[in-house]
This record gives structure tokens, sequence and C-alpha cells, in this order.
């Protein structure tokens, strides 16, 4: 099956991409660094070498060239933080919806009063939790909410969005967007890599959520394995 993967902060320090081909992919909104591999491409959305800061991604760019290199399915990695007690760090959730009102969307049409139709496709996520089970329980239909970083939110804000949603991270609702103009199918698949600040008297900064992303890191490994098997 053809499909493209974006990848995030998870999956920068994974090796078993190794053996992937680099190109490189030009477009107009910018040069995209990927990885390809039979009828399968990975974009980290941070990029290569130093990872870009959130506020930073050029997500035009990005989902530009998977839709140049031909791709329509696209299952993204994200790492999120938990805005309930009962999706606990190392929990996987597949997001159908979102909330992204601290920034506007991101957009092809500079210059048109048009847009996509809003949402999450998540036209492969049957096929993957299935697949995936019983080695991986995928807590579906979740709602992910978009902060702007590329700083973690307060615990203040995180009381006020706890009621919008289940997690929360700085990318999906871009990416989600753009797919849509450009008639891609968005999957979501999110690892919980933290509670979200304040929530159950935790507090999050970013070397604390550098080693929980590193005490992820072979589980993360195992899901890509396991999505590459099913979706191969």
């Amino acid at each position: 099956m053809k499909v493209a993967f974006i990848s995030g902060t998870s999956v920068v320090n994974s090796t078993i991409f190794s053996a992937w081909v680099v190109r490189e992919v030009g477009t107009n909104y910018g040069t995209v660094t990927c990885k390809s591999h039979g009828n399968h491409v990975l974009l980290n959305r941070h990029g290569v070498g130093t990872p870009l800061p959130p506020h930073r991604i050029n997500h035009r760019a990005n989902i530009r060239a998977l839709a140049d290199l031909g791709f329509e399915e696209i299952v993204s990695l994200n790492s999120v933080g938990s805005l309930k007690l009962d999706l606990p760090p190392g929990t996987v959730v597949s997001c159908e919806d979102y909330v992204a009102l601290q920034q506007g969307p991101q957009t092809f049409f500079d210059d048109e009063l048009r847009g996509g139709a809003t949402g999450i496709a998540n036209t492969l996520i049957p096929a993957i939790t299935a697949g995936l089970a019983p080695e991986f329980a995928i807590h579906t239909g979740k709602t992910y909410v978009q902060m702007q970083g590329p700083r973690f939110e307060t615990k203040a804000e995180i009381r006020i969005i706890k009621d919008w949603g289940d997690v929360v991270g700085m990318t999906l609702a871009h990416e989600a967007d753009l797919c849509s103009e450009l008639g891609l199918r968005y999957n979501s698949i999110a690892i919980v890599d933290n509670y979200a600040n304040g929530l159950a008297g935790t507090a999050i900064d970013f070397v604390e959520f550098k080693n929980l992303v590193k005490s992820n890191q072979a589980k993360v490994d195992r899901l890509f394995t396991r999505l590459l098997e099913i979706l191969g």
C-alpha cells in the first residue's frame, strides 16, 4: 500500500529507518528532505539535523511534497500531552477532531476565498487498530487541542483547555487542514508522552519532556515496525 508517514519527536532518534533512501523534494514552498523505501515515505515534520521547533515548521512544504510524490494516504504520528487522567503516558490514541483557536489555520489558498473540508479522514485507522491488537490498544475518537508553542502550556492554560479535548499538541491541526485542501486522507496516531502541565500535580519542561520521550522510544519503534507490516 502506498502510504506516507509524518513523524515527530518520538521518531527523531529511531534507528529503524537508517537503511531508507534520503531524498529531497522541491516545492513552491521550499525543499523538503524525506526518506523512502518501496511504497513508503517518511517525513519528519521537524526536519533533519537539529529539529525545528513547532512554530518554525514549514507545514505547507511538507504536505505539498507528499502530494507531489503521489501519496494520498497520510499516517501521522504525533507526540502529545494528555489532558485526561485516564490517558496516562504510554497510551496510544487516534484523534478524529481538533481545536485550534490560538492561531489561524495553515492554508494553500492565500488569494482565494475557499478552503478544504475540516476534519480527519482516518480511513486507515480501522485496519490499523485491528492489525495492532492485541499488542497495542488504540484509543480512538479523541479530540486534539492545538497550541502554538514553542513553550509548553501554562497550568492556567491547561485548566482552560482540558475540557476542550483529550490531548494537547502543536502540529496536527495545521497538517490536517492542509491535507484536506489537497484531498489527501489524513490518519491520526498519537503517543502520549506526558501529562499536561499541572494535571495530577505534574509539571513539564523540555528536560523532563525529552526524558519521557526517550522512555517511550522502544514502544514507538515497535509500533512503527508493526505499522510497516500492516501497511506494507
